[in-house]
């Protein structure tokens, strides 16, 4: 199972529109890039599932391309990535495969070509930015990401595991996991090393100095703290597993056992988490960027309007804003808070849509909702940008819980996964900025989720833009109301644990016209079908 760090649930820091159709995707062509080893002539892009029937509205052929020319998620020329490629002399073909039964709905097969070589790699984006490689050249792999990992080309002959672990070793590199993939016994294979620190370019030589190793790629981790590496103290293994959790009742007798708050107890976390990775945390700096990023996104479309990519929002913000100050004799009908929440939520898919920066949390989908409720609180009740930090780090709390016990991805859960997840993170941040206890911030995140259960993933067209945006600002007010429930020390029958796992049988049991396809729900009605040309 993967260990979800802050930068898993408050990131990645990206270009909309969607982060596992669009970070994911660009992470997944920067792995075949990386396992190609330069940037190849000719690339075939085959997508399938939610991939396939919604992938040219949240821009997952452009992050793809972008991916193979070696952009970042967060680099503004991902929308531009086809013109560049042209520029770059890599011919690109795409293949949209909706009808292909798939093992997961956002998959997609890599065929790069160049220098008379080919590459043939399958990837999944699993939610919120993250992805896993399944196969290359026709055998299975996995490849996660979350360690980074060497991946050998070889003949199964004698001793080429063995000079494979020597080569790490004489270079101080401990393998944190090791698995062999091979096509049948003397045949084609892989080796994938997944190691607790950084390879650098000269262990790649000194691998593929065996007849047997036909070619060696370090993939290197996703990015955990600020890159830097750092040594690994000797009870790294220990810090990590006082400051771990894996439920809310865990994290619960955490906070007392060790009298710190949830923010406290997930800063902890990811200390000791950085540290067993051999990476300076830099949690702080981080943070800011992500406050710096969220109030970008939320009021840039305030002063300067600008339609989506898709065409289907654009001004929203701007309008409500307008509204509010009483334009045009207008009644303001909603408090101040809820009020700017909802602006902000809105203006934050605005940026999405249009393929700015925002940051995934714990999805581009549902972007507008933290900032939303965080920047309201900071403007409406005086909260400091040191609170909002806390405010983060407390949705963090939650929201890993989440990710690691269900899902934050609308392919896999609907849109309460996505939407749901950002509501009950931003009501914990509420409550715990007002001052609650650890239990009131989970029986918050429970209020919501219970609120939100079994909403679908129906975007019209296969845009992030409706119903996302309307679903973000309203899903702010309900994050802010059963914040105040649960302050009010109303109880919940249902635990958060029991709330996470319900939410989690009912997302994977809703069909998958309803899992982000654009298939049924809204994307269904007549109106919809009329903007998509009878689709």
């Amino acid at each position: 199972m993967k260990t979800y760090g802050l930068r898993d649930i408050i990131g990645p820091i990206m270009v909309g529109p969607s982060s596992s159709h669009t970070a994911g995707a660009l992470r997944i062509a920067s792995t075949a890039r990386t396992l190609f080893g330069e940037q190849p002539e000719r690339v075939v892009l085959t997508l399938y599932g939610s991939f396939a029937a919604t992938g040219s509205g949240h821009g997952t052929d452009k992050a793809l391309v972008a991916g193979i020319l070696g952009l970042e998620t967060d680099d503004p020329q991902v929308a531009q990535s086809f013109a560049l490629a042209e520029e770059a002399g890599v011919a690109v073909d795409i293949v949209w495969d909706a009808s292909t039964d798939v093992a997961h709905p956002n998959t997609v097969d890599i065929r790069c070509e160049g220098a008379g070589r080919t590459l043939e790699m399958r990837g999944v984006s699993i939610g919120g930015g993250a992805a896993v490689i399944r196969r290359i050249n026709g055998i299975d792999v996995d490849i996660t990401g979350e360690h980074t990992s060497v991946v050998v080309h070889q003949h199964d002959a004698r001793g080429v595991l063995a000079h494979i672990a020597s080569v790490l070793a004489a270079n101080d590199i401990n393998i944190a996991n090791a698995n062999l993939h091979r096509t049948a016994k003397r045949g084609d294979a892989y080796t994938v090393m997944e190691t607790d620190s950084d390879v650098s370019a000269t262990v790649r030589d000194e691998l593929l100095d065996h007849p047997s190793i036909i070619n060696a790629r370090v993939v290197h981790a996703s990015a955990a703290g600020d890159g830097e590496e750092v040594p690994v103290p000797d009870d790294a293994e220990a810090v990590f597993a006082r400051w771990d959790y894996a439920s809310g009742e865990e994290l619960l007798a955490l906070c007392e056992r060790e009298g710190v708050t949830i923010a406290q107890a997930f800063r902890a976390r990811e200390e000791a988490l950085c540290a067993k990775q051999g990476v300076v945390p830099s949690i702080d700096a981080y943070l800011d960027r992500v406050l710096e990023v969220m109030g970008q996104a939320a009021t840039e479309p305030l002063d300067n309007p600008q339609p989506s990519v898709g065409g289907l929002i654009g001004g929203e913000a701007a309008k409500l804003r307008a509204s509010l100050e009483g334009a045009d004799g207008q009644q303001r009908l909603v408090d101040p808070l809820a009020a700017r929440a909802a602006q902000y939520a809105l203006a934050t898919l605005e940026t999405n849509g249009r393929m700015g920066v925002i940051v995934a949390t714990p999805t581009a989908g549902s972007a507008g909702v933290l900032p939303g409720v965080l920047l309201a609180l900071r403007d409406e009740r005086g909260f400091t940008h040191d609170e909002l930090r806390e405010g983060i780090l407390t949705a963090a709390g939650l929201g890993y819980l989440i990710a690691r016990n269900a899902s934050v991805s609308g392919a896999e859960g609907g849109c309460q996964a996505e939407v749901g997840s950002a509501a009950a993170m931003a009501a914990a941040a509420a409550v715990a900025l007002a001052g609650g206890t650890p239990d009131r911030c989970l029986a918050a995140g429970a209020n919501v989720m219970m609120s939100l259960l079994g909403l679908v993933c129906d975007p019209v067209g296969g845009l992030v833009e409706v119903p996302c945006q309307k679903r973000n600002a309203t899903a702010a007010s309900v994050a802010l109301v059963s914040a105040q429930i649960a302050l009010a020390g109303v109880e919940n029958l249902i635990s958060f644990d029991e709330a996470v796992a319900v939410m989690d049988e009912v997302g994977r049991g809703l069909p998958p016209e309803l899992r982000e396809t654009a298939l049924g729900g809204i994307a269904k009605a007549p109106s919809a079908c009329r903007y998509c040309a009878g689709c």
